[in-house]
């Protein structure tokens, strides 16, 4: 059977394996905490079942919290593949029923929160499975009755808090827990108990027991029930008797409360066999000096020293100057909180107890602290002193001078509207100064004079104005300055002299318009945090100076939600000098645009907030955040953010946490996201993106992502398609169509490449000369049909080399201008239109020749504008079917080099060339003057057709007369 139970079990997991890996790194109902990891959060979802709220949480959580739900029934297996679970948390919820097993397969829990639900009964085994259970917290519930097996399954509880039920029965919990041996807490209060009568003891382990707010009135229990208990908490008992403990053995017990109830001091320590060092007395009716004063002969005659004395809530008004001389002598603390004092008169009725070390007298109605000047007396050993939550209206100087060896003095949430310049003198032993929550106006420049010691100073909400110069001068040792609430408009020059060692500078809530650095001049090498939210700080664009540039050492730095309506514009160089800082809090500014270097010097930034700090549409320029590479936490809500692109984000090499709901973001850029390796986490929640085509990569990713997780994508709806949900809208019609052209295209593609090469291969000599036969015989015929040649301005233009200019000038020049012909030709040096461009020379002088003669040499393959000027005669010759070009090659040049000058080589190919005779053939005159007839006919010749018959016969003649006379290498004829 418990196989069976394991390989189903085991089936269930693998189950919710398959489930995770179909969903991707994203859950319906939960987060899990980007920091803190394997720990969820699916608090405020409103879901009413189990199932729905942890169904796809991943095997490895550790922490859950399901608290502010719906949840009303937990069936049994609730969680059945959260086996490494430790903590869990159900409370405020409408639970009335658990199942029995409805833990079961939690063997690893460690803490479980029912609280605050509505939970009537427990079956036997709802606990069942929980061997590692040791914090059971089922507070706050309407259980009436506990069945004696319920907690048989917790073998290592420790505390259990049944607190606010209706249990009225001690004996059926004492048997419940009797078996609990590791038990150290209970909390049975604010039930409906009336007596401890039981049937079972309570576990030997258990130390601590509180029975307060219930309805006891007599205890009834055995004289050893309590004998291992060290905390006993009996108050609010309200009819609970003295006659009650008569008896019982209270020996190990270290603390007693017995506030409000009807028990009173001398009978509680004639009746028992408490220790009279460790009753709390307060709210025992001891309001005047005549029961202080009993109550102090009573302790002496049981104790020479008292640890504390504790006397909150009994009313007390006034205290005369004797009225402890006769209690032992207090080693430790005496509490007076809660009461109704309305002076201390410089301690005076504690004069004689030379050992206390706490004085705590808060919760009174105290309305001034007198000079203590005259005083003869002072507490030698008192380290703190606290006046907290009275209503103190002014300090007198030397108010303090018999306590001045105090380490810590507490003054906050007064009324202190006036503290004299001497009123802290002598406290030179003084590390911690709370004046917060008062309503000084003024601190002077001798105020804290005498406190050199002094490490934590709390001024926070008071009406201060000015920092006056020097007037922390003596604080060497301050490490704490919190002025944060005050109405600081300025300071002086030299405000924080002397604070030398300061690391944390809190001027949050104030009145600063503007902050300078020469404000923090002595702060800059120690100053560490520096709160400056909630002022009225501005800037103008031509501030060029940074605030911040001697705080090299910064790291944590608040700038958020300066009033009234933000920030609106940050300088050039803002946050320059700030390389150290680690986190910076921008928050609740309305910046309409971040420049592109606002954040260039943040170099070791590792969190940033600008969570609404933007106007509007806020656009992010790509390189706002390029230096920010050590980033690994940004959050950026309510911005206006509409595009989320890898030109802002991608150099955040190091992030883990991006959150950016509540922005106006319909797209993610999909390479962005392979910029981001060690993202973790991102937030889109509220945010339209949108359901479309361009956004199936993302929905794909979504599912097949297990590094990041997406929050709440289950609720992202698709603003275009109202009902439907971006995680499963319809993407078919993304790739029906598209599929099949791509199949078209790339099959046309691949049959057209596969075929070219054959056909190139097969036919492609056959196919060419058939062109040029149709092109030769179609010219043939146009130029019949059009006896009449274009006008042109020149017979030819000779595109040549500058260095082979000498040649044209001295041979081709003469033979042609010079004869009998008469030829019109056009040069650069002479024809040129002077002014104009080049190009447009190059262009008129190609067009408005019949012909084009290219001197080509080794220098003219070298021309970029001789290249030019035989591109554009190709052109007319390929394109424009005109016979218009002439090659004459004044040297020999291989045809490896001409391989190079393809549209060369194909205007070899189809046309005759001539070259000019070199002086080693056997007879020059004879080949020159052939080469200038041949030359001649060629220029003279018809641009119709570049293939005649009659000129080929004629030219294939002379050229076998010419291989007769000549040696072969003097003149060529290269037909196609």
């Amino acid at each position: 059977m418990a196989r069976a139970k394991s390989i189903a079990l085991a089936l269930v997991v693998v189950l919710c394996q398959l489930i995770l890996l179909t969903a991707g790194y994203a859950f319906r109902n939960c987060i899990e905490d980007p920091v803190q990891r394997k720990t969820f959060s699916c608090i405020y979802r409103r879901q009413s079942n189990i199932s729905a709220l942890v169904g796809d949480l991943p095997f490895w959580a550790e922490t859950l919290n399901l608290s502010n739900n719906y949840l009303h029934t937990l069936p049994p297996h609730s969680f059945p593949h959260l086996h490494q679970l430790r903590i869990l948390r159900i409370d405020h919820n409408h639970l009335q029923i658990i199942n029995a097993f409805a833990f079961y397969n939690l063997g690893q829990l460690e803490t479980l929160n029912l609280s605050s639900n509505e939970i009537n009964h427990l079956p036997s085994s709802a606990f069942s499975g929980l061997l590692n259970l040791t914090e059971l917290i089922l507070s706050r519930n309407v259980l009436e009755t506990l069945s004696l097996d319920i907690f048989s399954g917790l073998p290592i509880l420790n505390f259990l808090s049944l607190q606010g039920n209706h249990l009225d029965n001690f004996s059926q919990i004492a048997a419940s827990v009797a078996h609990l041996h590791r038990l150290n807490k209970l909390d049975l209060s604010s039930n409906y108990l009336q007596s401890l009568q039981h049937s079972s003891s309570l576990p030997q382990s258990l130390t601590i027991l509180y029975l307060c707010k219930n309805w006891l009135v007599k205890l009834a229990c055995e004289p050893n029930l309590l004998s291992s208990v060290k905390l006993l908490d009996l108050s609010y008992n309200k009819k609970l008797q003295s006659a009650a403990l008569q008896g019982l053995n209270l020996k190990n017990i270290t603390y007693v409360r017995l506030r409000y109830t009807r028990v009173s001091p001398d009978n509680l320590l004639s009746l028992t066999n408490v220790n009279p060092g460790h009753i709390d007395f307060s709210g025992m009716s001891l309001s005047n000096k005549f029961k202080l004063e009993e109550l102090c002969k009573l302790l002496k005659s049981r104790k020479k020293k008292l640890h504390k004395l504790i006397l909150q809530s009994n009313e007390i008004q006034n205290l005369e100057n004797v009225t402890f001389s006769n209690c032992p002598i207090i080693t430790g603390a005496v509490d007076l909180s809660h009461n109704r004092l309305k002076s201390t008169d410089c301690l005076y009725f504690l004069k004689g107890q030379n050992y206390l070390t706490d004085i705590i007298v808060e919760h009174n109605v105290l309305t001034s602290l007198m000079s203590c000047q005259k005083l003869n007396f002072s507490f030698p050993k008192l380290t703190r002193l606290s006046y907290r939550y009275n209503r103190i209206l002014y300090i007198r100087p030397f108010a303090f001078k018999q306590t001045v060896r105090i380490q810590t003095l507490n003054l906050n949430i007064n009324n202190i509207a006036y503290m004299d310049h001497k009123a802290l003198r002598g406290l030179n032993h003084l590390t911690t100064l709370r004046l917060d929550n008062n309503l000084l106006t003024d601190i002077y420049e001798d105020s804290f004079e005498d406190l050199y010691n002094l490490q934590i100073l709390n001024l926070r909400n008071n009406r201060i104005s000015v920092i006056f110069s020097k007037t922390f001068h003596n604080l060497n040792h301050l490490r704490i300055l919190d002025l944060g609430g005050n109405k600081i408009s300025q300071f002086q020059h030299w405000a924080f002299f002397g604070l030398n060692n300061l690391t944390n500078l809190y001027l949050d809530h104030n009145h600063l318009k503007e902050i300078e650095s020469r404000h923090f001049g002595p702060l800059q090498a120690t100053l560490q945090v520096l709160d400056l939210q909630q002022n009225l700080i501005r800037y103008l664009p031509n501030s060029t100076r940074s605030p911040f540039q001697n705080l090299t050492k910064l790291k944590d730095l608040k700038l958020g939600g300066q009033i009234p309506s933000g920030m609106k514009l940050l300088p050039h160089g803002f946050f320059h000098g700030l390389n150290s800082l680690k986190s910076l809090y921008f928050t609740n500014n309305q910046i309409s645009s971040f420049q592109t270097d606002a954040f260039d010097d943040l170099t070791s930034l590792e969190f940033l907030s600008l969570d609404n700090s933007g106007i509007g549409m806020v656009q992010l320029h790509p390189g706002t955040l390029k230096n920010l590479r050590k980033l690994k936490r940004l959050s950026a809500e309510n911005m206006g953010i509409e595009s989320v692109s890898a030109d802002v984000f991608g150099n955040l090499t190091e992030l883990q946490v991006l959150q950016l709901p509540h922005n106006a973001i319909r797209t993610v850029d999909q390479a962005l996201l392979n910029h981001l390796p060690n993202l973790r986490y991102l937030d889109l929640h509220e945010c339209p993106i949108s359901c479309t085509c361009s956004n199936t990569w993302l929905q794909n990713w979504t599912k097949i992502n297990y590094n990041v997780q997406i929050v709440y994508l289950y609720n992202l709806d698709c603003p275009d398609l109202p009902g439907s949900k971006f995680y499963n809208f319809d993407i078919e019609v993304c790739y029906l169509d598209l599929g099949l052209y791509l199949f078209v295209s790339t099959s046309a593609i691949i049959f057209i490449f596969s075929v070219l090469p054959l056909l190139y291969v097969k036919l492609y000599w056959n196919l060419k000369y058939s062109y040029y036969v149709f092109r030769s015989w179609f010219g043939e015929r146009w130029r019949k049909l059009h006896d009449e040649e274009e006008q042109c301005k020149y017979d030819a233009f000779i595109s040549y080399n500058s260095v082979d200019e000498q040649w044209v000038l001295d041979q081709l020049v003469p033979n042609l201008e010079g004869k009998e012909t008469s030829l019109r030709l056009c040069l650069h040096h002479r024809d040129f239109e002077p002014g104009r461009d080049i190009v447009d020379n190059i262009v008129n002088a190609v067009y408005g020749s019949r012909k084009t003669l290219c001197i080509v040499s080794q220098h003219y393959l070298r021309s970029e504008w001789c290249s030019l000027e035989i591109q554009l005669a190709s052109y007319r010759l390929f394109h424009e079917l005109r016979d218009v070009l002439l090659l004459v090659f004044l040297e020999p040049i291989p045809e490896s080099q001409l391989s190079a000058y393809h549209r060369m080589r194909k205007v070899m190919l189809k046309k005759t060339y001539l070259q000019w005779p070199g002086p080693d053939c056997s007879d020059p005159t004879r080949a020159q003057e052939l080469f200038w007839n041949q030359l001649r006919r060629a220029l003279g010749s018809s641009n119709s057709s570049p293939h005649r018959e009659d000129e080929k016969g004629e030219w294939s003649k002379e050229n076998n007369f010419a291989n007769q006379q000549v040696k072969d290498d003097t003149l060529y004829y290269l037909m196609p």
